[in-house]
């Protein structure tokens, strides 16, 4: 009996502390007053490896939302360990209505199947408290925006697309906030209702079990608001695997007004390695060409074109001879060659490498891969003027992955199988000649070796070769 009344006083005090928070969340959130009847929001916290990629995200998604002309308050809940800085940009620049609140515990972390990543992604439900909106639709920062979707505010309660046949989607619902239904919502977490994933898309799915025997939603003539829950057809929430499946959008059971990308973490459109891999990311790099722009990457990237400048122009025109460096030891010949072979492939392997993790990850994909192809061609210049190898045996990895670019670029593939087939096809071809090449490389390194100009016997004179400058 005494534990359970403990249980009760622990439960009573958190629902306590989060409607306080509430409280003053509502306090700071009022510097700007509501001017529509209905939001758009979005959510935002902090302690991922990609909390400034989220932040360019969800600054992107609001902004082509009021390019549409939405007749709602756009409003970002941010806990209270967001930058500030960032939350100056998103009300000043953006016109964007921040709510702080507090992180929401996460009471399932010890789940067996729970990412870490969703650890404070239950902070969703605070849309809930939004009680100055007569309707909210709460989003992901994924989502592209194709068109106005401002009927979705005379939806119910609560209304959600279903990607998966049995799963409604969470990247995009509607709700009518309610402090009562928050409340009980806490009051469900707290005693450990189930929950599938540990994150929002499970609770809420167990919390709205019968969504899927809702009837499904279609606008009102009128104007007027629909009571009770719905089903929203799929083009509120279209999956970007069906686009890469067929190429184009034919989605025949309701507007095709929303995509959502809710596949590999690594492959969101915002990464400019998204584009060519799947053909989406550079529509979402369009929408913020649009609105926020580059200025936040523009100088790394210029910094890091001056560094593969310096690179080439030092490698070119100092092109020093190993035989200054080095002489050969008779007693351990083999050994010298064989770290020195080492040392040259993983000198090509850098050169391919490297640049990838220096790229701003959120740089328009054009950018992105120009710096990219530069900064390895750069970086193969060392090999190639160091260690003297061929310089269109190094450089057939930077000419394949050309060649995969254009053959994913391409814009005349029927559909999206077609269009895979292609790229297995080709990295099927080109998998021997990179092997090959990198055999030869091998080959020409050992002759360069043998030769007694390059290493010359202890007390020796050298008879040089090869100038320092070209």
């Amino acid at each position: 009996m005494a534990g359970e009344l403990r249980r009760v006083l622990r439960l009573v005090v958190v629902v306590v502390g989060l409607v306080a928070a509430v409280g003053v969340r509502e306090a700071e959130g009022s510097a700007e007053e509501r001017r529509h009847r209905n939001a758009y929001a979005a959510m935002m916290y902090m302690g991922t490896p990609r909390d400034y990629e989220f932040y360019v995200a969800v600054r992107v998604m609001l902004r082509s939302l009021a390019k549409l002309d939405v007749d709602a308050d756009l409003v970002l809940l941010a806990s209270v360990d967001v930058p500030v800085r960032w939350i100056e940009t998103l009300t000043k620049e953006d016109n964007v209505r921040v709510v702080r609140v507090e992180n929401m515990e996460n009471p399932y972390q010890k789940q067996s199947n729970f990412n870490n990543r969703f650890k404070l992604t239950l902070n969703k439900l605070y849309a809930w408290s939004l009680t100055d909106y007569d309707r909210v639709v709460m989003l992901d920062s994924d989502n592209l925006f194709l068109q106005n979707t401002d009927e979705l505010f005379s939806c119910g309660q609560f209304c959600a697309a279903f990607i998966n046949p049995c799963i409604f989607h969470t990247g995009l619902f509607v709700l009518q906030p309610s402090m009562n239904v928050f409340k009980d919502m806490v009051h469900e977490i707290q005693v450990g209702r189930k929950n599938s994933d540990g994150a929002d898309q499970g609770f809420l799915v167990s919390y709205f079990s019968d969504l899927l025997d809702q009837p499904m939603f279609h606008p009102p003539t009128n104007g007027s608001k629909l009571n009770g829950h719905y089903r929203l057809p799929l083009g509120y929430q279209m999956d970007a695997s069906y686009y890469y499946l067929k190429l184009r959008w034919s989605i025949p059971c309701g507007p095709n007004s929303v995509i959502t990308f809710p596949s590999a973490v690594w492959l969101k459109p915002w990464y400019w390695w998204s584009w060519p891999v799947l053909p989406l990311g550079l529509s979402w790099h369009e929408q913020r060409l649009k609105t926020i722009g580059y200025g936040g990457e523009i100088p790394m990237v210029v910094i890091q074109s001056v560094m593969y400048i310096v690179i080439m122009f030092l490698t070119r025109f100092t092109r020093p001879s190993l035989s200054k460096l080095c002489y050969r030891d008779d007693k351990s010949p083999t050994f010298f060659h064989n770290m020195l072979r080492l040392v040259v492939v993983w000198t090509i392997l850098a050169a391919y490498f490297v640049p990838f993790f220096l790229i701003p990850p959120t740089i328009h994909p054009l950018v992105g891969w120009t710096l990219y192809l530069f900064g390895s061609a750069a970086l193969a210049s060392i090999p190639i003027n160091a260690f003297l190898q061929p310089v269109l045996l190094v450089m057939v990895p930077w000419l394949g992955i050309i060649g995969s670019l254009a053959v994913m670029a391409c814009p005349w593939y029927p559909n999206g199988i077609v269009r895979a087939l292609a790229v297995f096809g080709y990295a099927f071809c080109f998998a021997p000649i990179a092997w090959n090449s990198l055999q030869k490389v091998m080959t020409s390194l050992h002759v360069t070796l043998e030769r007694e100009a390059f290493f010359p016997k202890l007390g020796e004179s050298p008879q040089p070769q090869f100038s320092k400058l070209y």
